[in-house]
């Protein structure tokens, strides 16, 4: 299987919705890998543009380097070059340099590069580790800009001309100015992804600066759903959109604001409510009660 080249795996996540996958976990909290597999067989029936295995919401910051490996081995076996797949790194230099071979062994497309672990980090140091992660792959690297990791457009364009294989920006952040500058400063060098929680609340607004795609939770559970409202973002059909998150997006919000991790913990609540089971999070996040739970429910009646 051939891989693509940054420049490729970026145009195609550019195209289209992005998937963001769950990690399937049994009763102990160990990796259920055949569960996982049958979640992305049954995902993979829709239209997609790329999936990013391990990320966020599939709980990377729970997974030990050996069960990331295993995520990512699983997402590239099942999807059989049918859509490129993202595998994540992150932690410190060291490790996510580790990871980032470790994900080019196991043949994913892409690195979604996560924040640094813990440390407070000033921005000359953050744009070290970037370049350190990048200089040790070939593949296409996109920086995930949140918590202590986040470049000004100046920091971000230097990186650029210093590592080609910088192709992709995600912005976990919100921060409207600061995307305006990166933009223009930066133009079409970089794929850019919405990559705040819940991101369909900021999908329309973002797309008029440029940000043409992003990533899903909400795909895990409501995929024909996740996918008519993307299209109907990139169609501009305000009346739609406006339904949508009136209707779903922000009752599910209202949920999931309660608790700190709760977007995560939500989006295996979902699973669970449409009959498609996740099993726990790991700590130190926690489950939804069962009062939450019932909520969602009621909430997802009716829909598929």
């Amino acid at each position: 299987m051939t891989q693509m080249t940054p420049v490729e795996m970026a145009k195609q996540l550019g195209k289209g919705l992005l998937s963001f996958p769950v990690t399937h976990f049994d009763a102990t909290l160990a990796f259920d890998e055949r569960a996982y597999r049958t979640n992305l067989a049954s995902l993979s029936e829709h239209r997609v543009a790329g999936l990013f295995a391990a990320g966020g919401t599939g709980e990377f910051f729970s997974l030990t380097a050996d069960e990331v490996n295993r995520v990512v081995r699983a997402a590239v076996e099942e999807t059989r070059g049918k859509v490129p797949v993202i595998a994540p790194t992150g932690y410190g230099t060291a490790m996510a340099k580790d990871l980032a071979r470790a994900a080019e062994a196991a043949g994913a497309d892409g690195l979604l590069l996560l924040p640094p672990y813990l440390t407070e980090c000033d921005r000359d140091g953050i744009a070290a580790h970037v370049e350190a992660v990048c200089a040790s792959t070939k593949l296409g690297v996109i920086f995930y800009s949140r918590a202590n990791a986040v470049l000004d457009d100046v920091t971000l364009a230097r990186l650029c001309e210093r590592c080609p294989n910088l192709v992709g920006f995600k912005d976990g952040v919100g921060d409207i100015e600061v995307m305006t500058r990166i933009h223009q400063r930066i133009g079409d060098r970089l794929m850019y992804i919405g990559g705040l929680p819940t991101a369909e609340t900021f999908a329309l607004p973002y797309l008029e600066m440029g940000v043409t795609t992003y990533s899903s939770a909400i795909f895990n559970f409501l995929p024909r759903f996740a996918l008519s409202f993307y299209d109907a973002v990139r169609a501009r059909d305000l009346a739609t959109v406006s339904a949508g998150l009136r209707d779903f997006v922000l009752p599910y919000i209202g949920i999931r604001n309660r608790k700190k991790g709760y977007a995560v913990s939500i989006v295996k609540a979902g699973m669970r409510a449409m009959g498609r089971p996740a099993g726990p999070v790991r700590p130190p996040l926690v489950d939804l009660t069962e009062s939450e739970f019932g909520e969602l429910k009621t909430l997802l009646a009716g829909r598929s």
